[in-house]
């Protein structure tokens, strides 16, 4: 029975991950950015980035020049400066002086019940000139002057209500950060793929677009304004669909984030991140949750198999065994391996292999504290 329950384990893990890889990683992994063309109705229409900020002198110091390095004609800069304790009004109003396109609203208090970011997003959003809203953070860096013009085609251009981009996370030579790297590339085949399948589920907050109206018609974060987190994804979640979302998946639309230096501080923001997953759509949670269970029936079934194998010397049975999991490992470093030069235009280090049999602790241990988790905020 319980050499039965290995290989059943074995099997089942075997033809989910195939399909995952394959079938839907695959679209992002051999990406062909030929494939569609513009139609390029009104390429001027005007278009605001917006930032919440709440103290982030340092990082609004270099971001707010890099902004208006950006080649499109009709933008401006909406900072919503929450309830910042540092030096970031004064910063604000010397570098208003400077662009004369660079604008700012101040919070000075959250109301009760709404969580700190969405109702500084909100109110940035309400007070934007512009039906275009391409939102980042104070820590992000686009890659090049080409990110607002690439960003905002599809919803400026195609009619589309989202356009969803790739943020990732400066690299730096620590376990940590090639960890980092491994999960970033990893959440993005899972939201990249999807979309190109014509079935977005989530995007991410450091690089994502939509129109004002849209946002206002939905009434902002309507059944969501308790969680924290959630500005981003779950509002994707809830409106997202094939026809009005895009995917931007060009290097030169990028942005990069400050990754965390720490274990402790990578683990609190990674649960912020997770624990808005408990309120995905049924269909997209199952979406996300198929590969990660798939993922640990493939380990447990491979692993016990081979111990099995091993210690009755049935040396044909480990032999296919060990061959199957090799080849599939083969195919993991592939797929990462592509879809981060697809994604960035470069493979980034990130001890794929390693890294994926992490993975076995990483979903089930820091998932499972953060979907129960009640001390969640944004800073």
């Amino acid at each position: 029975m319980g050499l039965f329950l290995l290989w059943f384990f074995f099997g089942i893990g075997i033809i989910i991950q195939a399909v995952y890889l394959l079938a839907i990683f695959g679209r992002t992994a051999w990406f062909n950015s030929s494939s569609k063309s513009s139609k390029n109705q009104n390429p001027e229409e005007g278009v605001t980035v917006l930032v919440a900020a709440h103290n982030e002198f340092h990082n609004l110091k270099t971001l707010i020049p890099k902004l208006f390095e950006q080649d499109y004609g009709k933008f401006d800069v909406m900072v919503v400066n929450d309830r910042s304790t540092d030096r970031t009004k004064r910063l604000l109003e010397e570098m208003m002086a400077i662009y004369p396109r660079l604008r700012s609203v101040t919070v000075k208090y959250t109301p009760k019940h709404v969580t700190a970011k969405k109702f500084a997003l909100t109110l940035g959003i309400k007070v934007s000139k512009n039906d275009v809203i391409l939102l980042t953070d104070a820590d992000c860096m686009p890659t090049s002057n080409q990110w607002i013009r690439k960003m905002t085609a599809p919803v400026r251009e195609d009619g589309r209500t989202f356009s969803l981009g790739f943020s990732g996370y400066a690299v730096k030579s620590s376990l940590l950060n090639r960890w980092i790297q491994f999960e970033t590339i990893l959440t993005a085949l899972f939201y990249f793929s999807f979309g190109l399948w014509n079935a977005p589920f989530m995007g991410v907050g450091r690089n994502l677009c939509y129109r004002r109206s849209f946002f206002m018609d939905a009434k902002a974060f309507k059944g969501i304004w308790h969680i924290e987190g959630g500005d981003d994804d779950l509002f994707v979640n809830q409106y997202a669909t094939g026809k009005n979302t895009a995917i931007v998946l060009d290097p030169e639309a990028n942005t990069t984030s400050i990754p965390k230096e720490t274990w402790k501080e990578y683990l609190v923001q990674k649960k912020r991140h997770l624990h808005a997953g408990k309120y995905y759509r049924g269909e997209d949670k199952r979406k996300i949750g198929l590969f990660p269970l798939s993922h640990g029936l493939f380990w447990i079934g491979g692993l016990g198999l081979l111990i099995y194998f091993g210690i009755s010397q049935q040396w044909e049975q480990f032999s296919a065994v060990l061959g199957i999991i090799l080849l599939r490992s083969f195919l993991v470093f592939r797929i990462f391996t592509s879809a981060s030069k697809k994604v960035q235009g470069s493979a980034t280090p990130m001890n794929i292999l390693v890294n994926d049999f992490m993975y076995l602790g990483y979903f089930w241990v820091l998932g499972s504290v953060s979907y129960q988790a009640k001390d969640i905020q944004w800073k």
